[in-house]
């Protein structure tokens, strides 16, 4: 129908054949985008106005607009029914539709927001990417994979023996809680660096080069406990693949990017369209994402190096200024999206049985937090450094966490307790993290320490 005749709309809204889902489903994602930007920008101006970062905002957002409160943004893959959504009664009794139309429509819906989202941080990391200096990243590339070793190793050993010791868990089911416990959301830390305008700092490229490589790691980490999950043993060849992709990738881009400089800037010379520029290297972004997405790695990582190449260009402050509204439209949709499934349900003591895995959540955060804290006094000959901000960026889990709780439940490892309680420990960190970065910049480095000046004694001649 090309012209929009308002005499049809009843007979349309009475009857709805299975050709016009598709009519529904761009209902029910214009919509659903609607919802997301109102969230997303009231929850970020107040959070503003408080002087909090802007993403924490966004995420809260998503938390009202979810599956914690108004209901209006629900996603099948988080347990939600069709007839749980707000949104889908709303189109229900619009297009008078019956409950396999309804069911379809919500889970194609939901697929089409979860792609926006991904894309809108697979957008996020290619233009911190482009912020990032990759002169200055090398600086810390020794620091960046000291602190994220320490960052893997110590949350997931106390994580993993303090289970095992102190709630007499299962040892496989404590590796997989010992296993969440290591993610960390480059995603809502770089956000949160960016806005605070310490992404270039010392600090700043600490904490997103040890946030990558600890994404390399914890994909490692999943794979190992996913194995063990399914067959009790762990696949040798299939680590050794991911630890030879991963560090092929991340060093073959760099490398690539030499190369690949001066060719991209002569592409985008000779272009005389619009986007002549932008096009070219949002295309190489995709490219590259979905090259680490073939190889088993995060889309992120792929988009993450084609910035770090770029941003070595003479067009890399033209395209900064080009990618922002594309961030600005896209990134909204995965911090929201991220808020709207984090059900604060689970941390209701009312309910009987989330009591046992509040318990087992007090300690998970406590180790979550401390895990991670600790890193930044594995910074070594930097020392005027930011430790602690070091340390609480790399505290939150944010979606990564998710992902790891999301593949323990689907393997049947965890138990209600433990799946509530990483449930928990991932919402807590993913909103803590804002606030107690900003503190944590906000405070001086620790001067180094220094010998106390002895002073001079006169000592009269002859003595």
């Amino acid at each position: 129908m090309d012209v929009f005749d308002l005499n049809v709309l009843p007979s349309v809204l009475a009857t709805t054949p299975e050709a016009d889902y598709g009519a529904w489903v761009l209902t029910g994602v214009l919509l659903t985008l609607v919802v997301i930007y109102l969230a997303s920008k009231l929850g970020g101006e107040l959070s503003k106005r408080l002087n909090l970062p802007p993403v924490l905002g966004e995420l809260v957002g998503g938390v009202v607009v979810g599956v914690s409160a108004l209901h209006l943004l629900m996603f099948p893959e988080s347990g939600a029914a069709a007839s749980d959504s707000v949104m889908m009664s709303l189109l229900q009794q619009l297009g008078n539709l019956d409950t396999a139309a309804l069911t379809q429509i919500f889970q194609s819906q939901s697929e089409v927001i979860s792609v926006l989202a991904e894309l809108g941080v697979i957008v996020l990391l290619f233009e911190i990417g482009l912020e990032s200096d990759l002169r200055e990243l090398g600086k810390v590339g020794y620091q960046a994979a000291v602190v994220a070793v320490v960052g893997v190793a110590a949350p997931f050993m106390l994580g993993t023996v303090g289970l095992v010791m102190l709630f007499h868990a299962p040892v496989i089911p404590a590796i997989f809680a010992g296993a969440a416990l290591t993610a960390t959301s480059i995603g809502i830390t770089s956000k949160v660096l960016s806005e605070l305008g310490h992404l270039k700092s010392t600090e700043g490229q600490i904490i997103v080069g040890a946030a990558v490589i600890d994404d390399v790691l914890g994909i490692i980490v999943l794979a190992v406990v996913a194995s063990l999950a399914k067959t009790g043993e762990v696949d040798l060849l299939n680590v050794v693949y991911l630890i030879g992709s991963a560090s092929a990738f991340l060093l073959g881009s760099i490398c690539l990017g030499k190369f690949f400089n001066k060719s991209f800037v002569a592409i985008a010379d000779k272009l005389q369209t619009r986007g002549a520029l932008l096009i070219p290297a949002f295309t190489f972004a995709l490219v590259m994402a979905c090259l680490a997405n073939v190889i088993h790695l995060e889309a992120i990582l792929g988009a993450f190096a084609a910035g770090l190449v770029l941003d070595e260009t003479d067009k890399r402050k033209e395209l900064d200024q080009q990618v922002m509204p594309i961030a600005d439209i896209l990134v909204p949709i995965f911090f929201v999206t991220v808020g709207a499934k984090a059900d604060l349900g689970v941390l209701n003591p009312a309910v009987a049985e989330n009591r046992a895995g509040l318990i087992i959540a007090t300690f998970l955060i406590v180790v979550a937090i401390l895990g991670k804290v600790v890193t930044g006094w594995a910074v070594l000959g930097q020392p005027q450094v930011n430790r602690l901000a070091i340390g609480v960026g790399m505290v939150p889990r944010g979606e990564v966490g998710l992902v790891f709780a999301g593949i323990g439940s689907a393997s049947g490892v965890l138990d209600k307790p433990l799946e509530a309680a990483i449930i928990v420990m991932v919402i807590l960190t993913t909103f803590l993290a804002p606030p107690m970065l900003q503190w944590a910049l906000a405070k001086p480095p620790a001067e180094p320490e220094t010998e106390p000046a002895v002073a001079a004694v006169e000592v009269p001649a002859g003595d």
